[in-house]
């Protein structure tokens, strides 16, 4: 297996080659995610190369809004020439379809195309640059392809852009970023009308159980550390799923005394999905590797386990490291 780095030129090149493809990407996919995969599942559909797109869950309702969804299955087709990982860290990711990432891994070729700074190159083909968003490489990966920008590809492409990037107010949002995304308005791409879909649209369930989360905001260390618990019973008690939980987690970020704040998911009895943000200068990164997770510097997450009181007290244990 590869643990170097590949250029773009030479991932299109192999791209190039392969007559089937399937394209994966990470379990409870976010915008990104899905604007990586549907954005290279277009740009093959152009090139003529068979392809399909896999990932273990469901469309989270935040997304519902986009068109060509239904091309996603949860299955791996395993008669491909190649198997493509976009905007995953580690093949651990993939959940339910790692193991059949992993057993096709050995007599086939695979690539993984991704922008997390823990990425473990887990791949024969890698290529992973730290940027605002996954969609930034996979629009550079589109050019060295020679598929021009259309409507379409531009629309996703742009999807992902906004979502990663918190739309453009992250410190890793570059010069580079603000082109892409000129290149992809250029091209088609509606961004009023991702804009309004993506944060500002909501239904009266989400601005229900937002209110009631919100409520319960927790506060460690003087208010440097704050943390939100989305339990079960709670998105129960109001109908919710848990796309309608996308953007939780940024909100106490916005108190002025926050460094560090926490989205607590509860996932099942004993088991929490973690996701962490920092304000200027923390590395949740390190925080979430400790528990086996990652991601970047300002963004990250993993999984804890036990009773919630104990998880809290671990993550505030560990984050108060980094204060």
């Amino acid at each position: 297996m590869s643990v170097i780095n590949n250029t773009l030129e030479e991932i299109a090149e192999r791209i190039k080659r392969a007559k089937s493809a399937v394209i994966l990407t990470h379990m409870r996919p976010d915008g990104d995610a899905i604007g990586s995969a549907l954005a290279l599942s277009r740009a093959l559909d152009v090139l003529g190369i068979e392809n399909s797109v896999s990932d273990e869950s469901d469309i989270p309702s935040n997304l519902s809004f986009l068109t060509g969804t239904e091309k996603l299955g949860k299955t791996l087709f395993k008669e491909a020439d190649l198997y493509i990982a976009v905007d995953s860290a580690d093949e651990q990711r993939l959940g339910a379809l790692a193991d059949d990432f992993r057993a096709v891994s050995r007599k086939k070729d695979t690539v993984n195309i991704d922008h997390h700074v823990s990425n473990t190159r887990f791949a024969k083909y890698n290529y992973v640059r730290e940027c605002s968003a996954n969609c930034m490489n996979i629009a550079a990966l589109v050019e060295k392809l020679g598929v021009p920008l259309d409507k379409e590809l531009a629309q996703y492409l742009l999807l992902g852009l906004l979502t990663d990037s918190g739309n453009f107010s992250h410190d890793d949002v570059t010069e580079e970023t603000f082109l892409t995304a000129a290149k992809l308005v250029k091209a088609g791409a509606d961004i009023r009308w991702l804009n309004y879909n993506l944060f500002k649209k909501q239904s009266a369930v989400r601005a229900a159980l937002f209110a009631d989360t919100m409520s319960r905001i927790r506060y460690f260390f003087e208010g440097k550390f704050a943390a939100i618990v989305i339990s079960r019973e709670a998105m129960k008690k109001f109908g919710a799923d848990n796309g309608m939980t996308e953007g939780f987690v940024d909100f106490p970020l916005s108190v002025d005394t926050v460094e560090v704040c926490a989205s607590v998911m509860e996932v099942k009895k004993g088991q929490y999905k973690i996701s962490l943000r920092s304000k200027n200068y923390a590395d949740v990164n390190k925080v979430a590797g400790t528990y086996g997770g990652g991601g970047h510097v300002r963004a990250a997450g993993c999984m804890l386990f036990g009773e919630i009181e104990d998880v809290l007290d671990r993550l505030s244990y560990t984050v108060s490291q980094y204060l």
